[in-house]
């Protein structure tokens, strides 16, 4: 099996005797012309006006991008929206770009032109947002459930707020895109913090593939509508991260249609929970840091039985992630006593990765393949890790009984698949 890790892929042989059900990652196929796709898209938008008419009049434009962690085809997208901005009166130096950094690292110089190519990043300003600099938020006000909401001035200040994604499942927003290139994306550590406290990391719809009655999706809503979000350009993402999908205009209703498709496609079904699960963090650049590449773990435990293993393999390459992160994950305790130390406590950055780690220990073993996490974490990551990928796959499949399944997982997040629950014995 060939299985997305890092920048080279890891080709690895496994062993028979076991009943494997390889989940890849399905999609529709590629929009014969993305261009005219997006340029129709743009022109016959769902439930808006085209956005040169909604455009028009406004003195400025905010639009709002994903940072280098997500294969968003920004250099696709924003050459013709960019073009439309223009033509409906907005000058090119009255448009912002703003890398949606959320709490992550700010984009380089190289990384930003990665994101929106060599000519926008040299014509436009093109700008990280900071969510550790409250001066540079403006306060909304508060949600209904008591969210305070500080959304990157820059973005509230401009006349038109586009936001350019793409649908996929997240970890516990159900799907990526839409209201969360606003928030967390452009929002304020505040914010941030309350949005991924465990209030609402704890809910049970508070994971991939789930939007009705997940709560969270609601407040970001909300989020958005005091941000004043005015249109989105979200595309779905074929196997080889060509567009399949273009879905414009109003913010829930072109979001909700690119959800469903995106569902459709995508939903592998089991027939039954997997014995033990191997699976990827998608390769590079989701696997970039043991943060982001925790991501396959929880994606995978849809599909393992109460009491199965789970094996992470991802590169790691940047390590375990940001400062705050590698502190707690460094000198974390057992999962238990994590969940039960940080639920009456203020919430700590990124706190909210590990706390769905250790949700996932609760039903699986956890094992690992993390070659650029530093050794120092191993013993903190309440599973074993392993020094090669074989040993680790030998390690996973260990006293299984012969048939045993084995859900094969080769791009980890980037598979929607579910499997019957059972309860524990």
């Amino acid at each position: 099996m060939d299985f997305a890790f890092g920048k080279t892929g890891l080709m690895l042989d496994l062993p028979e005797g076991f009943q494997y059900r390889v989940l890849e990652a399905r999609s529709a196929q590629p929009l014969p012309d993305p261009a005219e796709a997006l340029a129709a898209a743009m022109d016959r938008p769902i439930g808006a006006p085209p956005i040169v008419e909604l455009a028009a009049g406004r003195d400025s434009a905010a639009i709002s991008v994903c940072d280098i962690t997500r294969p968003a085809p920004n250099r696709q997208v924003l050459p013709p929206l960019l073009d439309r901005l223009e033509r409906a009166g907005i000058p090119k130096d009255r448009i912002t770009i703003l890398i949606a950094t959320g709490l992550h690292r700010p984009a380089t110089e190289t990384e930003i032109h990665q994101i929106v190519g060599d000519d926008i990043a040299a014509t436009y300003q093109v700008l990280n947002h900071n969510a550790r600099n409250l001066a540079e938020h403006r306060m909304l006000g508060t949600t209904r459930s008591g969210t305070p909401v500080f959304v990157d001035e820059r973005f509230v200040a401009a006349g038109l707020h586009i936001t350019l994604g793409f649908i996929e499942p997240h970890l516990m927003l159900g799907y990526s895109g839409g209201r969360k290139l606003i928030a967390p994306g452009l929002a304020a550590e505040p914010t941030i913090k309350v949005l991924h406290s465990p209030r609402f990391m704890r809910l049970p719809k508070a994971t991939e593939g789930s939007i009705y009655g997940n709560l969270l999706h609601e407040e970001l809503l909300e989020i958005a509508r005091m941000a004043r979000h005015d249109f989105i350009v979200d595309v779905a993402l074929a196997r080889d991260r060509r567009i399949a999908g273009v879905f414009a205009g109003h913010p829930e209703l072109a979001h909700r249609q690119g959800v469903e498709f995106v569902s459709r496609v995508l939903l592998e079904e089991m027939d039954r929970p997997a014995d033990a699960v191997l699976t990827t963090s998608a390769g590079y650049p989701l696997d970039l840091t043991f943060y982001q590449a925790i991501k396959g773990i929880t994606a995978a435990q849809h599909v393992v039985r109460p009491g199965g293993r789970i094996l992470l393999m991802a590169a790691c390459t940047e390590g375990s992630g940001a400062p705050e992160f590698s502190e707690m994950l460094k000198t974390s305790p057992a999962a238990e006593e994590f969940l039960d130390r940080i639920a009456g406590t203020p919430v700590i950055v990124d706190q909210w990765q590990l706390e769905k780690l250790a949700l996932v220990t609760r039903k699986a073993e956890m094992l690992y393949y993390v070659p650029g996490l530093p050794a120092k974490y191993y013993l903190s990551l309440w599973g074993r890790a392993f020094a090669s990928a074989p040993e680790a796959v030998e390690a996973l499949l260990e006293g299984l009984p012969a048939g045993a399944t084995v859900a094969v997982i080769p791009e980890g997040p980037y598979v929607l698949a579910r499997a019957p629950e059972l309860v524990p014995a």
